[in-house]
């Protein structure tokens, strides 16, 4: 990890993470990221999808639009991953708090531009989207590179943080009448709904059982 000024957690540093492979955990288990960027001043905050090459983090946008293209020309972004495990319920308002896992990743994204690359690129994230699907579907054909945006930004510079565990209650609120503990959080995939023109027959496949 690279270490800067700006990257150092003050507030709770205990709950820190500083190893490759604590931020590879997190962004693994992640389908999802968010990217901030200023362009002339303006603070933006775009979705992307989102997958781990190896020591860079992939995202994925339309080759349309102007903060994708900000975003891939070089200006410096500040990526950020979340998940929410759990909210802890204290016996007070201020001691209550959440179980989470988070990274940042602190860099400048390059637009992947090479035919080959950018095929490799998008097939791994495929399949963080949906694990096994690749080989199912048909390829993109050249159009569809060529309307698509791969971004790829190193992942050297970056913090993780982790809450785990029970409320942490001043022992003068031990005794109030009031219950306390964690509400466990989990992301469930929900009843697969067939495209409305999807050919008569066609089974759900397993290997989709485990998104």
């Amino acid at each position: 990890m690279n270490s800067r000024p700006d990257t150092r957690l003050r507030r709770l540093p205990e709950r820190g993470l500083n190893d490759f492979a604590s931020a590879c955990a997190v962004i693994d288990a992640a389908r999802i990221c968010h990217a901030g960027i200023a362009v002339d001043g303006q603070p933006y905050v775009l979705p992307m999808a989102c997958a781990r090459d190896g020591r860079r983090l992939l995202m994925h946008g339309s080759i349309a639009s102007r903060l994708v293209k900000q975003l891939g020309g070089g200006l410096p972004v500040c990526v950020t991953i979340t998940h929410l495990d759990g909210l802890v319920l204290a016996r007070s308002a201020f001691n209550s708090s959440m179980n989470y896992r988070s990274v940042m990743v602190f860099g400048t994204a390059v637009a992947i531009t090479d035919a080959r690359e950018k095929t490799l690129g998008l097939d791994i994230l495929t399949d963080q989207l949906a694990p096994g699907r690749r080989a199912e579907i048909r390829a993109s054909n050249r159009k569809e590179l060529a309307a698509t945006s791969l971004l790829a930004l190193p992942i050297e510079t970056f913090t993780v943080k982790v809450r785990t565990g029970p409320p942490e209650d001043l022992q003068s609120d031990l005794e109030a009448d009031v219950w306390a503990g964690v509400i466990p959080f989990t992301q469930v995939s929900g009843t697969p709904v067939p495209a409305p023109d999807l050919v008569e027959g066609i089974e759900f496949p397993e290997y989709l059982a485990r998104v």
